[in-house]
């Protein structure tokens, strides 16, 4: 059955705009508050840090990274999109002194503004930028093969390069932290069927070797393995630092 705002099985969160069209998985309780509601919650409790408590985590963090990276060229990563969020922390990361190296995927989609954005940043900021310019046809084959799967997640094609960049890049230059605009407060609901593992290539490679056409050859891959390479050996830190402090987006934007 098709739901609509007027049928009579059709219900919206309370307090939220989930509802059970977006997805049918949802649940509410006697107030007709839905579960991703409380799943907020309880993330930001344990992951949203405020007031002095937040700048108090956020200096101890900042001085760890310095430490960790002193006599490096750099003290960690950051990627750049040309959007709100990233371009957000690299003016906070340099303001906070730390010494980043930007990365940056062109896929091939690449808007002229967001193109300029980022040459504005690297310039007034001072910071070097990493550019992994992506093979067209194998990146588009692997975007085809996703549509034709009907994956609702299509953003794993990026983001799993983004990901295998961001992490060999940090292996070879001795990076220990990559930091990024992920974070909480604005990104927090989602339901899981909307999303999946951006590391899991054997399902990006399942779902390639299904419906693609165009062999993998220089794409960048990051497998389970190296997976836990990079995390329990090399223990490299991912560190969403717009948990520490506060984050609104229109404020940003302005």
């Amino acid at each position: 059955m098709v739901l609509n705002k007027d049928d009579r099985a059709y219900r919206q969160c309370s307090v939220t705009v989930m509802d059970n069209i977006a997805d049918p998985d949802i649940s509410f309780d006697e107030n007709g508050i839905c579960n991703y509601y409380y799943d907020y919650i309880e993330a930001e409790k344990r992951e949203v840090f405020q007031g002095s408590e937040g700048h108090e985590k956020l200096q101890q963090l900042v001085t760890k990274i310095k430490s960790d990276g002193a006599g490096k060229a750099y003290d960690c990563l950051i990627g750049v999109s040309g959007g709100v969020d990233s371009t957000y922390v690299a003016w906070l990361v340099k303001g906070l002194g730390l010494r980043p190296l930007a990365v940056h995927l062109d896929n091939g989609w690449d808007s002229e503004l967001a193109v300029k954005n980022i040459e504005n940043l690297i310039s007034k900021l001072n910071i070097d930028l990493f550019t992994l310019v992506v093979n067209w046809e194998e990146f588009k084959d692997i975007q085809l093969s996703y549509l034709k799967a009907s994956v609702v997640d299509i953003e794993v094609v990026s983001d799993h390069a983004i990901f295998a960049t961001m992490y060999k890049l940090a292996k070879e230059k001795g990076i220990g932290y990559i930091i990024s605009g992920t974070n909480v407060v604005t990104e927090h609901i989602m339901p899981p069927s909307w999303l999946y593992k951006k590391m899991d290539f054997a399902n990006l490679k399942d779902i390639h070797n299904q419906y693609g056409n165009v062999k993998i050859r220089t794409y960048p891959t990051l497998d389970f393995k190296k997976y836990v390479y990079y995390s329990s050996v090399f223990r490299l830190n991912p560190v969403s630092i717009l948990n520490y402090i506060p984050y609104n987006k229109k404020e940003v934007k302005e």
